[in-house]
């Protein structure tokens, strides 16, 4: 008698979770925290429902709630009291980060992980020292060898202030040789970098953008972040950060570049992220005040086909909704 194969015997209850080939943990997720420098008060971001930005003062407090969920690693980013030309505050002692970052793991035991970036704290928006007349030029670019020093400042400082890990977001070429450089010789051998390895110049940013007041006042970032249409690209980008000392790859945005993610597992021995966007985020959250989608439900969903695509992490504004749910 010919035998036939029956997949629906594993889907039962009892077995099916048993079988089952992918979860998402509250361990696996990391929470983004917005900490501004020029409030006293928490200001709900509208893209971003249930997000919020939140005073310096407030920041140990806002990491609390994330933990209680289960979740215990945090991502912090930063919006200055004040930006300038070449974004100095990204790298002083009592900038918001350091700040934030000295009371939070002072306070809890929250792993932190802190944005190592200029475009929140220059006056032109864009991720380093621009060129000379770029804001007249017709195609703007960003002076990446001037940068780079400047980056490894960022991260030194917040290494200093107790960051567990750093993680360069700009897509300069050489930052993250230029910043383990800089941790190691000020004695911050041991602080990990988490690279944005293959970040692509994506329109899923727009709520992240009205979050952390990092948007370029003019033009835009093709010239230094990837274009959504290169695949292979992003394999030569993470090889060359793997070759600086990258400690953990990140592919930005998740969903749209799921095929980036499993390149990058497949042909890397190192751990995997993947950054579930802020417009991947609003997108769900819209669609579920329309009623067309449950939102736990996709929430979860999105984040598993992130995990099953390869990440070990993932950084998601949904990481307390499904740590919550996970209980």
């Amino acid at each position: 008698m010919e035998r036939i194969e029956r997949p629906r015997r594993l889907r039962k209850d009892g077995v099916r979770e048993l079988v089952s080939e992918t979860e998402v943990r509250a361990t696996d997720l990391v929470a983004p925290v917005f900490v501004d420098a020029t409030t006293d008060e928490r200001v709900p971001i509208e893209s971003m429902p249930g997000h919020e930005r939140v005073p310096v003062e407030e920041a140990v407090a806002r990491v609390e709630e994330v933990l209680e969920t289960g979740v215990e690693a945090v991502m912090l980013f930063g919006i200055p009291e004040s930006k300038n030309e070449r974004g100095s505050r990204a790298w002083a002692e009592d900038g918001v980060v350091q700040e934030a970052t000295r009371r939070v793991t002072e306070a809890t035991d929250a792993y932190v992980i802190t944005d190592v970036c200029l475009c929140e704290y220059t006056e032109h928006g864009h991720c380093g020292v621009l060129e000379p007349h770029a804001h007249e030029a017709a195609e703007l670019t960003v002076e990446n060898d001037e940068t780079l020093p400047l980056l490894g400042s960022v991260a030194v400082s917040h290494a200093k202030a107790g960051a567990d890990m750093v993680a360069p977001s700009g897509m300069m070429d050489g930052m993250v040789d230029a910043i383990r450089g800089a941790l190691d010789d000020a004695g911050h051998a041991d602080v990990p970098i988490l690279s944005y390895a293959a970040k692509y110049e994506s329109a899923f940013y727009g709520p992240f953008r009205d979050a952390a007041d990092g948007a370029p006042a003019f033009g835009d970032r093709r010239h230094y972040q990837m274009d959504p249409a290169n695949r292979r690209e992003a394999g030569r980008e993470v090889r060359l950060d793997v070759e600086e000392g990258a400690d953990v790859l990140m592919v930005k945005p998740a969903l749209p570049y799921l095929d980036i993610v499993a390149d990058v597992r497949r042909e890397f021995d190192r751990p995997v992220a993947a950054y579930n966007v802020s417009g991947e985020y609003a997108m769900l959250h819209a669609a579920a005040e329309k009623g067309w989608l449950d939102l736990e439900a996709t929430a979860r969903e999105s984040v598993l086909s992130i995990k099953r695509a390869g990440a070990d992490l993932v950084v998601t504004y949904f990481a307390e909704l499904l740590a919550e749910s996970e209980d």
